[in-house]
C-alpha cells in the first residue's frame, strides 16, 4: 500500500487525475463478457450492482471523476476541521495480484472490491480496476484518504502492509485461491514473483532436443541423411532448407539446429558423424528434476480448492472456509509447512503448557506446605514457655489439665516436624522469603499460561483441521484407486 502525495510541480487535482487515469486505462482494463475493451471512463457511471461484466467498480464515487471527488472531500475536510497538513496524503494505492490462470477478471474485481470494503470499513470512497495486460490478473485499488463524512482522515500505521496482505490472503483462501507461502519484502509484482520462484525447473525444449539428437548419434548413423531418418523414426519432424529445423514430439514449434549449443549445430553434427568431432558427453536422458517435498500449505490449499469433492463436503459440515483460511494462515505465520513440523509443534505446545501447569501445581503444594509449617512453628513458639513450666513441674497432672489444649497443640506441632523429617526449624523470615519467591514465580507462570494455552489450542485445532481435511482427500484417492482396479 502506497500513499499518494501531491506531485512536485503539479496541482493536487492533476496528481489525483494522473493516478485515476492510469488504473482505468482502457488499454490495460478489458471487459471479458462482451469481448470488447472497457468503454471510456467518461461514457458511463459504474454501478457495482448492475455492471457485473465491467472490470472497473467503485464505491461512493465515479471512476471517471474520482480524482475530483477526492479533491472535494479533502477541501470539505479542511473547511470543516480547519486542519491542514504539509505533505498531506491525498489517497492510498493498493495492488493485489493473482496466480496466472487461477481466476477470471470478473472474480478478481469482486475480490478486490471486497478487500477494499473490508479494509476501509465502508468509510472511504474507492475505485477498483482489474488489469489484464500482464500474464497475471491484478487489481489496482485507490481509496480516498478522507472519510465519507469529511471529518476524519485515514491514518496509516506501522505494519499496515502486512495486515493488508493478511486480509487479502484470508479473502483469497475463502474463495479457494492460492496465496504466497513465505512472502518476503520485494519490489516484484506477484506474477513476477511466481515466474522467478518455480517449485521445479523443468528441462527446456532445447535441452530435450539435444538429448534426442545425442541418442540418434549414439546409433552411429553412416551419414547425415541416415541421422535425419533416425530422427524421423523417433517421431521428430525435420524441415530442411537454408537452416535445418526440428520439432520433437510434444513440441509446438520447430527449433533450428543453429539455436542449440555449439555441439549441436549442423556442422558439428556432420563432423561427429564423420568421426572428426566427438562432442561433449551428454547423458542419454535428462535426469528428472529433484523432487521437492510437497509443502503442507500447498496440500491444504489444494484441498480447500477441491470444493466439489465429497471429502470437502463432509469437512465443510463442521468447518467453514473462514476457519480453513484461519488454519492456513496460522500454518503460514508459524512456518509449519510440513506435516511433521505441525505434529512436532503440537507436541511441543502440549509439553510446554503441561510443564508450566506442572510447575504451578508444584508451587501450590509447596506454598501449602509452607503455610502448614508456619502454623505449626507459630504454635510451637507460643507454647514454648508453657511447655518449659510443665517440665519444671515434672509433668504435673494438675498443670497438664490446666494447659491441656496448649500442650496438645505443641505435641501436634512436634509430631508434624517429625513426620517431615525436620530436625532444625527454619525461621519465619526464611519461610516468608521462600513463599514470596514462589508467589512471584507463579505470577509469572500464570501470565504466560494463557498465551501458551491459546497457542496450544490453536496448533491442536490446526492439526485436527489438517488431519480431517487431508484425511478425507487421502481416503478419496485410495477409494479412486480401488475403483480403477
Amino acid at each position: 500500500m502506497k500513499p499518494i502525495h501531491k506531485s512536485k510541480g503539479k496541482s493536487i487535482a492533476a496528481t489525483l487525475g494522473e493516478r485515476a487515469a492510469y488504473i482505468t486505462d482502457e488499454r490495460k482494463t478489458a471487459a471479458i463478457a462482451d469481448g470488447q475493451a472497457l468503454e471510456a471512463a467518461g461514457d458511463y457511471i459504474v454501478n457495482p450492482e448492475k455492471t457485473d461484466d465491467d472490470l472497473v467498480t467503485a464505491y461512493e464515487c465515479d471512476p471517471n471523476s474520482a480524482h475530483k471527488d477526492f479533491l472535494m472531500s479533502k477541501q470539505e475536510y479542511t473547511a470543516k476541521t480547519g486542519r491542514k497538513y504539509r505533505g498531506d496524503v491525498l489517497a492510498y494505492h493498493v495492488r493485489q495480484s493473482f496466480k496466472p490462470g487461477e481466476i477470471t477478471p470478473e472474480k478478481a474485481n469482486a475480490i478486490g472490491y471486497d478487500l477494499a470494503m473490508r479494509w476501509t470499513g465502508g468509510n472511504h470512497a474507492f475505485v477498483v480496476a482489474t488489469h489484464t495486460d500482464k500474464s497475471h490478473i491484478h487489481n489496482h485499488i485507490i481509496f480516498d484518504a478522507t472519510s465519507l463524512d469529511c471529518e476524519k482522515k485515514y491514518r496509516n500505521f506501522w505494519g499496515s502492509s502486512k495486515a493488508l496482505r493478511r486480509l487479502s490472503d484470508i479473502i483469497c483462501i475463502e474463495n479457494g485461491l492460492s496465496v504466497i507461502e513465505n512472502p518476503k519484502p520485494s519490489r516484484e509484482h506477484y506474477g513476477e514473483w511466481l515466474e522467478n520462484n518455480p517449485h521445479i525447473k523443468e528441462p527446456t525444449a532445447r535441452q530435450k532436443l539435444e538429448v534426442i539428437i545425442s541418442d540418434a548419434l549414439s546409433k552411429n548413423p553412416g551419414s547425415f541423411e541416415g541421422f535425419v531418418k533416425l530422427l524421423g523414426g523417433g517421431g521428430c519432424e525435420v524441415k530442411q532448407g537454408k537452416h535445418i529445423s526440428i520439432k520433437a514430439p510434444g513440441q509446438k514449434k520447430f527449433i533450428r539446429l543453429r539455436s542449440l549449443s555449439a555441439d549441436y549445430s549442423e556442422d558439428a553434427i556432420r563432423q561427429r558423424i564423420a568421426g572428426k568431432h566427438e562432442g561433449r558427453p551428454v547423458p542419454q536422458e535428462i535426469p528428472p528434476p529433484i523432487p521437492q517435498r510437497q509443502s503442507l500449505l500447498i496440500d491444504v490449499q489444494n484441498s480447500i480448492k477441491a470444493q466439489n469433492s465429497p471429502g470437502y463436503e463432509r469437512w465443510a459440515k463442521t468447518f467453514n472456509l473462514k476457519q480453513a483460511a484461519k488454519t492456513l494462515l496460522f500454518l503460514q505465520d508459524n512456518g509449519l509447512d510440513e506435516l511433521e513440523k505441525l505434529s512436532e509443534a503440537a507436541q511441543a505446545a502440549k509439553d510446554d503448557y503441561g510443564s508450566g501447569q506442572t510447575r504451578i501445581d508444584e508451587i501450590n503444594i509447596r506454598q501449602g506446605d509452607i503455610s502448614e509449617l508456619q502454623k505449626h512453628i507459630g504454635v510451637y513458639v507460643k507454647t514454648k514457655d508453657i511447655y518449659a513450666e510443665y517440665r519444671r513441674q515434672k509433668f504435673s497432672k494438675k498443670y497438664k489439665a490446666e494447659h491441656e489444649t496448649a500442650l496438645a497443640s505443641r505435641k501436634a506441632a512436634k509430631d508434624y516436624f517429625d513426620s517431615i523429617g525436620l530436625e532444625k526449624l527454619p525461621t519465619m523470615n526464611m519461610l516468608k522469603q521462600e513463599y514470596a519467591a514462589l508467589a512471584a514465580e507463579k505470577k509469572s507462570l500464570y501470565a504466560g499460561r494463557n498465551a501458551k494455552k491459546s497457542y496450544m489450542l490453536e496448533v491442536l485445532t490446526a492439526q485436527q483441521n489438517v488431519q480431517r481435511l487431508l484425511g478425507y482427500r487421502d481416503s478419496e484417492q485410495a477409494q479412486g484407486r480401488t475403483q480403477n482396479r
